[in-house]
């Protein structure tokens, strides 16, 4: 077999089945080679199983607290087989989907595992790689091993957990994310390693449903992307959800014992401690898949882990292009699709900019919610720029009042002499949500004065955006 392609797209992630689909839009005769499952780790062991995970637990926590709201019933119980059995639902559906779109828009689909052999040349084998789940059957037409041709080739290969030393996964005691996400049985204990994003939503899902979690992370801070304010926030919120967290602290030695996992953690000033777990789960971040591509063979650059592109994607070599988590951070998914969108446009020759990821939204799904753009309070200081800061709690609006979810904060940086929003940080329920508002505003170089005459619905949450941009400026109504 031997079929040539305008853009071939090795990994159908977030990233890889977008560009799939624009670059069809665009007239270009592309295809996608996929090893495991359409949709990459976002669709099916990421961003969308976890939330209907997180969902759960939410729903859990709400049935407990019932009775706040008027309502009378018995006490929930936990039911973790249903609750990974809906998770699985929901991603299988949006796995079909993601098929259907491709085959809409005429896209190729390849399955196996995808090398570089040449310029403009693809090698696809059947896969080596066992499938985490049980691997769907592939979509009606789709091709399989072979090697193929294109002008254009995108490696949107994504990432995988990262692996500690001392901690090496095992599939049954010592957990990845795939294995947290698929539990039969909730653990009566948990040490959570890492506080990122991943560390910490996991570490309040298992809370919320009743386990006792440990959080442990090396730096100073837990969410240290996140500002320093909100970070300290999430964690009073946290501890008082019943997780005990442990900052500057490493694991220094892990010892399976029978029915436990003792853990020696090292503290800062050196001292330890020792703790008991049923399960560790390793939440450290993640390493972009660059193995075994072909890639340093072809001369492509690869930089601290990851493949170096230029803001639209290319690399060292012509007609060679990364986007998403394989060609760094931000590691996220809609990142990896405004790269891939970005990509195609480029290679088709339409206009477009290259991503300016400092107006990346980044979210954190635990309850309450977190959601930032922009720079935080110390990066703006670091600017040298005169700043104005705005805050705003949830505890001062009437939506979150009668939502009963008055615990959270919102907070705006501005350039003090142009107006211009640096920075927005929010704490608080429906975060993720609100967020895009101020991207949108940065996006459009919205000013401080624009934000102020902006109207908001009442009563919403959104006020306290609004609130916190007339804090910023002496101008806060409600507080």
């Amino acid at each position: 077999m031997d079929e040539a392609y305008d853009v071939l797209i090795i990994g159908a992630g977030p990233g890889g089945y977008v560009a799939a689909i624009r670059a069809a839009q665009l007239g270009l005769r592309t295809a996608v080679v996929e090893r495991e499952h359409l949709g990459g780790i976002c669709l099916n062991w990421g961003c969308i199983p976890t939330k209907a995970l997180l969902r759960s637990a939410e729903v859990f926590h709400l049935a407990g607290a019932s009775a706040e709201f008027g309502v009378s019933r018995d006490a929930p119980v936990a039911d973790i087989v249903r609750m990974v059995a809906r998770s699985r639902e929901v991603s299988g559906r949006l796995n079909a989907g993601v098929a259907f779109l491709l085959k809409k828009n005429k896209v190729d689909v390849i399955f196996g595992e995808a090398r570089l052999v040449g310029a403009g040349s693809v090698e696809v084998a059947p896969s080596a790689k066992p499938p985490v789940l049980p691997q769907a059957p592939p979509p009606k037409g789709a091709l399989g091993p072979g090697r193929y041709q294109a002008r254009h080739i995108i490696v949107a290969t994504g990432a995988r957990p990262r692996m500690l030393k001392g901690l090496e996964p095992d599939g049954d005691r010592i957990w990845t994310y795939f294995e947290a996400m698929k539990p039969q049985r909730l653990p009566a204990s948990l040490l959570v390693v890492g506080a990122g994003a991943i560390g910490v939503e996991f570490a309040f899902f298992y809370r919320a449903l009743g386990v006792k979690v440990t959080l442990v992370e090396a730096l100073p801070q837990i969410l240290a992307s996140e500002d320093a304010e909100i970070a300290a926030l999430a964690r009073k919120t946290f501890e008082r959800q019943g997780i005990e967290i442990l900052t500057a602290t490493t694991v220094a030695a892990l010892t399976k014992e029978p029915g436990a996992l003792r853990a020696t953690l090292r503290q800062a000033d050196g001292s330890t401690r020792e703790i008991e777990a049923e399960r560790v789960l390793s939440a450290v971040g993640v390493s972009a898949n660059v193995e075994g591509l072909g890639l340093e063979a072809l001369g492509v650059r690869i930089e601290k882990g990851v493949i170096a592109t230029d803001g639209l994607g290319r690399t060292s070599v012509p007609g060679i292009y990364a986007i998403g988590d394989v060609a760094g951070a931000p590691m996220l998914a809609h990142k990896a699709e405004h790269e891939g969108v970005a990509c195609v446009e480029a290679i088709a020759g339409v206009a477009t900019h290259a991503l300016d990821k400092s107006r990346i939204p980044g979210c954190v799904y635990t309850s309450p919610q977190i959601a930032s753009v922009g720079l935080t309070e110390a990066k703006a200081k670091e600017t040298g720029l005169g700043l104005k800061i705005g805050r705003f709690p949830l505890r001062a609006n009437g939506k979150a009042i009668a939502l009963g979810e008055t615990e959270g904060l919102v907070k705006t940086i501005f350039d003090a002499d142009s107006g211009r929003l640096l920075g927005a940080h929010l704490f608080g329920p429906e975060a993720t949500e609100l967020i895009q508002g101020f991207v949108i505003a940065m996006n459009l170089e919205t000013t401080e004065e624009e934000l102020m005459r902006t109207i908001f619905p009442h009563p919403t949450l959104s006020e306290v955006m609004h609130e916190s941009v007339l804090d910023a400026f002496g101008r806060a109504i409600h507080i």
